[in-house]
């Protein structure tokens, strides 16, 4: 659950050089002598120290520091604890379509927990990777955070660093320690078991690239699924793809072609969807009422196409969050190697899977700022 903490509305109250008539900045003495608790009284409170403090007087003490506009001395916590309060965070492309929304989740629950995140693009060069492992490596960062890594060479540097560091949402390759990934068996599963409950049996999948470690879950889930429910898998039903609008297109070309057509086809991604719909709609044929389509990642042209796409959603962001939870957690408790963590996404029922509407998602409308306000509790802006 993402929560933050409550916000104070009052004003900041300032305390002014009298020589130069610019605000001074409040200390800790002067937030003991506003409320009348002891300087380490008040210290143990702004520190978050374990030290027990009632707990009407650690609100008093918060309410006081946040009124009188009270800044932490960075450099003088980093001296006292030993760390920075710095993340790197490697991205291999900032321009990918799920990179941002990850980053954000990142960076929402570093700004929680007052850590400043320095993002470096790495291009899909493994070597601008390895660079960039140096510099952070080089520079007073707590740890790092590798986003969308598609290669990650072994790196001794980072090895030897003990830098504390975590991946979220592997692209290729097998799995890796301490890292955050889709459950995206899961979520294949559950876009086939929602074909299957609207009564369809000949349930057809169009795949990613085979050496994506997306394509090759996702697929299983979807064979998972067709087993548990006594259905057979037969290969025709199963086309490649390339997560591209042409590779949905040509390969519902193809299944429609098949003597014995399938009902219903779940895409491994949006794109190949959205191009699957347009390869049966220039048949002549109709989406849902002649052939249902699920798609994978609830991109947001799925809400805005006719029909609306239902589809699998990729929870970037929640697991952006989860791996900034997960490093500064290690980099609290000390570095432990642990499996990798799935995050389930939901499944939004639109139009082209032909649910009735009342089992339709009840989706706000509501932008994208107004929806981060929503999860944030935060009010907009008057």
């Amino acid at each position: 659950m993402f929560v933050r903490r409550k916000r104070f509305l009052s004003l900041p109250i300032y305390s002014y050089s009298k020589s130069i008539g610019f605000p001074m900045a409040v200390k800790l003495e002067d937030i003991a002598k506003a409320t009348g608790f002891s300087v380490p009284t008040v210290s143990r409170v702004i520190t978050h120290s374990n030290y027990p403090v009632n707990a009407e007087t650690r609100t008093k003490i918060l309410e006081a520091a946040q009124s009188m506009g009270y800044k932490p001395n960075l450099s003088a916590r980093s001296l006292r604890t030993e760390r920075s309060f710095t993340i790197g965070i490697i991205v291999d492309d900032l321009l990918s379509p799920f990179t941002p929304s990850i980053v954000r989740g990142i960076q929402d629950y570093l700004n929680e927990h007052e850590y400043l995140g320095l993002i470096v693009n790495s291009d899909w060069n493994p070597d601008l990777e390895q660079e960039a492992i140096q510099t952070l490596v080089s520079r007073p960062v707590d740890g790092i955070i590798f986003v969308e890594y598609s290669h990650l060479a072994v790196s001794d540097i980072l090895e030897q660093s003990n830098k504390p560091h975590v991946f979220v949402h592997r692209l290729f390759g097998t799995p890796i320690k301490n890292s955050i990934v889709p459950d995206d068996e899961y979520g294949a599963s559950q876009a086939v078991r929602h074909l299957f409950n609207l009564g369809h049996r000949r349930i057809a999948y169009i795949n990613g690239p085979e050496s994506w470690h997306s394509s090759k879950k996702r697929l299983s889930g979807y064979q998972a699924e067709l087993a548990a429910n006594n259905l057979e898998i037969e290969p025709t039903l199963i086309q490649p793809g390339d997560w591209e609008f042409e590779g949905g297109y040509k390969a519902a070309q193809n299944l429609m072609g098949l003597k014995e057509p399938p009902t219903a086809i779940f895409s491994a991604n949006d794109l190949m969807a959205l191009g699957t719909i347009h390869a049966i709609q220039d048949m002549g044929l109709n989406v849902p009422n002649n052939i249902a389509v699920v798609g994978y990642d609830n991109r947001d042209f799925t809400k805005i196409v006719r029909p609306k796409i239902t589809t699998m959603s990729m929870p970037v962001y929640e697991m952006g969050w989860s791996a900034a939870e997960l490093l500064l957690k290690q980099i609290a408790e000390g570095r432990e190697d642990l499996d990798e963590i799935k995050i389930k996404g939901q499944l939004f029922i639109r139009e082209t899977c032909g649910a009735e509407e009342s089992q339709r998602t009840k989706e706000e409308r509501v932008s994208t700022t107004e929806a981060r306000r929503i999860m944030l509790n935060k009010h907009p802006e008057v």
